[in-house]
């Protein structure tokens, strides 16, 4: 049973909505942000990278830059940049990517539901990027993006739960605009209190919420929400920091694009030697032509090495399919490549593999070949499926194994927590 709240969203004007709305924090360095920004003074980046309005030399987790967002949040609203809406409200959320939609609900999820497991994880989380966004929310005093959250859509409540969102998507939008990536953003403001009523009735007969992208918010969230019923020992728990900002679409929505692989070096060998070994357990194929490699299916990969492209099958026996991480492409490229032959034992420390997202395209991978790189693996896209059936084993993906497009955009809804 997922609990979910109504709640007075701070967004922003309709006029500057374009404007405000940008990417996720991180998914740029501060370098980027910095560049993002120019001639946008309303950018929600001067909120989400503060940084970016201080010495260039500044640590990123220095407390002046925490202040500075609060500064920077308060003036925007100050300014009359963002409207609040006077009762809570629910409300619906489309983007459109290259013709493709998905649809969620924007509400406030709750923090003992994540604690509870009813909210399932997949991503292990770093302490000190959890404390960046800790500082940051509690400086704040609110949630500024969004949780990315899935749910499986064949349950009768899903079902109902996406008849709604068709009609009341008839409705006029109160955002709707093409950012610059060109993707569309569409939004709806739901405050009739009968239907969020029947909303949040619904959700109470979906089993279970999936996060899909956003574990530092929402682990950092639900660390300040404890931090303040510890500072307030007679909460209710009706408190708006009991809750925190989130997105959920339903999961036949969603697209999770390929997340690919590039390393510095072939560990000693020549590529002969490199193939050879391969060969162990993949069928490995070259490419005719030399046309790049973007595998079709599962448990194919294409790799780019030196300049030269193949596909690689990977042989029966290779993988146990009915283990939910094991016959992951990500599991299988780690198990029998990574680390046996090119010698990476952990991907998240070894400064040897680097990770591109989708989203950059093949040419990508090519470039960075060309460049500091001596070989790239092209992959097969994780399904969402997948996430939930390690998810509900209590297990973790492998990192780097899911890349979300498109972006859900911060500046849209903020959550307040007082």
């Amino acid at each position: 049973m997922a609990i979910v709240k109504a709640f007075r969203g701070i967004r922003p004007v309709k006029e500057l909505a374009s404007k405000i709305a940008a990417l996720p924090y991180d998914v740029m360095s501060s370098d980027e942000a910095r560049e993002m920004v120019v001639g946008n003074p309303h950018s929600f980046l001067h909120v989400d990278r503060p940084e970016i309005d201080l010495d260039p030399e500044i640590d990123v987790h220095d407390p002046k830059v925490y202040a500075k967002a609060k500064e920077n949040l308060d003036r925007m609203i100050r300014d009359g940049e963002f409207i609040q809406d006077e009762e809570p409200c629910l409300y619906i959320y489309r983007q459109i990517m290259n013709g493709r939609s998905q649809t969620g609900i924007v509400f406030c999820a709750s923090i003992d539901d994540y604690m509870n497991n009813i909210i399932k994880k997949h991503e292990f989380t770093r302490a000190d990027k959890e404390q960046d966004r800790i500082n940051h929310v509690d400086y704040c005093d609110a949630n500024t993006g969004p949780i990315f959250l899935t749910y499986k859509e064949d349950q009768i409540a899903s079902e109902i739960i996406d008849a709604w969102i068709q009609n009341e998507s008839k409705r006029k939008p109160i955002y709707n605009f093409v950012a610059e990536d060109g993707i569309t953003h569409i939004v709806w403001v739901v405050d009739n209190e009968i239907i969020i009523d029947e909303i949040v009735d619904l959700f109470k007969e979906i089993d279970y919420l999936y996060i899909a992208d956003g574990h530092h918010r929402s682990a950092s969230a639900v660390k300040v929400g404890l931090k303040r019923r510890a500072e307030n020992p007679n909460y209710t728990g009706e408190e708006e920091f009991n809750y925190f900002l989130a997105v959920a679409f339903p999961d036949n929505d969603l697209m999770v694009m390929d997340y690919n692989r590039v390393v510095k070096d072939l560990n000693g060998m020549t590529k002969e030697e490199l193939i050879t070994k391969l060969e162990e357990n993949f069928i490995v194929t070259k490419s005719e032509n030399n046309v790049p490699v973007k595998p079709a299916k599962k448990h194919t990969f294409g790799m780019d090495v030196e300049g030269e492209w193949y596909l690689l099958e990977a042989k029966d026996g290779t993988f146990d399919e009915n283990n939910p991480i094991a016959q992951l492409d990500v599991a299988i490229l780690q198990s029998n490549v990574l680390t046996p032959i090119l010698g990476i034992e952990d991907v998240r420390t070894s400064d040897r593999i680097d990770f591109i997202g989708g989203i950059r395209g093949i040419k990508e991978l090519e470039k960075r070949v060309n460049s500091d790189m001596k070989i790239a693996f092209s992959m097969y896209p994780t399904e969402v499926h997948d996430i939930m059936d390690v998810a509900d084993i209590g297990e973790v993906m492998p990192p780097k194994s899911t890349w979300f497009e498109p972006k859900l955009r911060s500046g849209l809804f903020i959550h307040e927590l007082k």
